[in-house]
Order: C-alpha cells, then sequence, then structure tokens
C-alpha cells in the first residue's frame, strides 16, 4: 500500500478513536489552554515586578506555555493585562460573595472575614502594583480600577443600608471611609508585614465601624 494511503488510513483510524472516547476522557487529554495558564502567571508577575518590567519570556517561563502564544491569544502585553485585571474582578466578586447578614454584628464579621481573605490572596498585591497607573484617566486600566472599588464600596454599601446612619453621614459616604481604611490597612501590610498585624488592624477597623453602626436595623 502505498505510504499516503497509510497515511490516510492512519489519520482516520486516529480520528475515528478520538470521536470513540468519552467526552471527559477525550478533554483531558487536550493540552491546557494557554489563555487560561497564562492569566495567573502574569498576574503573579505583573504583582511582584510590575507591568512594565514583566515580559511574554517572563511569562511564558513562569506558566510553561510557548512565548508565541501569548500574544497570539493576547494581541498585547496591555490586552494581557486587561485580561488579567478582567479575572481579578470576577475573583474578587466570587471572595465576597453574598451580601453581610441582616444583624450588625454577624455583618461586621463577615465584612471582616471577606476584607482579610481579600487581602491575603497572592494577586490582590497586583491591585496596588498598579494602582498608579490606573490613577491615569487615559490609562487602559482605570475603568478596571473603578470597576474593582465600585464591588468593593457596593458589598459594604448593600450591608449599611439596612441600618440607619450617623446623622450627617451616609451609607455612600461611611461605605468609601470602609474601603478606603482597608486598603490602607493592605498598602501599609505589604510595605511592612513585618511591622503591621493584619487581623489586629482589621479588628480595630472593625471596632471603629461598630461604633457608628446601630445594633438593630431599621
Amino acid at each position: 500500500m502505498p505510504p499516503a494511503m497509510l497515511a490516510s488510513g492512519g489519520a482516520r483510524a486516529g480520528a475515528s478513536r478520538r470521536r470513540s472516547l468519552p467526552a471527559g476522557r477525550l478533554a483531558a487529554r487536550q493540552p491546557p489552554c494557554p489563555y487560561r495558564l497564562g492569566q495567573p502567571a502574569a498576574a503573579e508577575l505583573f504583582a511582584t515586578k510590575g507591568y512594565r518590567q514583566t515580559t511574554f519570556a517572563d511569562v511564558a517561563e513562569r506558566s510553561g506555555i510557548s512565548r508565541g502564544s501569548i500574544p497570539w491569544h493576547f494581541g498585547s502585553k496591555e490586552g494581557l493585562l486587561l485580561a488579567v485585571l478582567e479575572r481579578s474582578v470576577d475573583l474578587l466578586h466570587a471572595s465576597l460573595g453574598e451580601a453581610p447578614g441582616p444583624g450588625a454584628e454577624t455583618g461586621l464579621d463577615h465584612l471582616m472575614k471577606g476584607l482579610g481573605a481579600l487581602f491575603t490572596r497572592p494577586t490582590t498585591r497586583l491591585f496596588v502594583t498598579l494602582q498608579v497607573e490606573a490613577m491615569e484617566p487615559d490609562s487602559p486600566i482605570h475603568d478596571r480600577y473603578v470597576a474593582i472599588h465600585d464591588t468593593l464600596r457596593g458589598h459594604c454599601k448593600r450591608w449599611l443600608d439596612r441600618f440607619a446612619p450617623p446623622a450627617g453621614l451616609s451609607t455612600d459616604a461611611l461605605a468609601v471611609a470602609i474601603v478606603g481604611a482597608g486598603m490602607g490597612i493592605h498598602q501599609q501590610w505589604l510595605v511592612a508585614p513585618d511591622r503591621v498585624d493584619i487581623e489586629q488592624s482589621l479588628a480595630a477597623l472593625r471596632a471603629l465601624v461598630a461604633g457608628v453602626v446601630p445594633a438593630s436595623g431599621t
């Protein structure tokens, strides 16, 4: 039989075997998607080395995917950064979960626990690393940071709206203060983790918030 016919027959036989495999086994045999592998590696590198210092070669080495597949999937380093931040916003939503419980004490515990879990995620450092760049109105990541802050404030506000705020204060302003204090604690801890006890600092923030939030709902 001619070699071409042998090759053709082998290809058809291989395709037939692949079609006969159960869907789960077929998926398990596929190589991991570079799009999924590249984002976590890039997030870690952007957070530790900074956006400008991170190269495609760095991401390829960290993730184990080929360097050429990164621009093919993301278009550019800016496209990779935007994809990483989009994924980070999704993870932020998942980390915060549902709104805090109805009770003031239970709700505060939920908020502080959520902040503590969020701050200790390795990729959360990325938010701090890129913040200065995000402050520029024409920055490609400006809108992503607006979304991140909106998510954090919205989570706080959904709980605060259940209670009557102190006279002269709105729940919007309280949410801004809580998120701002939490982010400040996080930044100080990242800069000097040996000098900032994040658990004690969040406990102090909890005590301050408890002093202005009534013990019963409206």
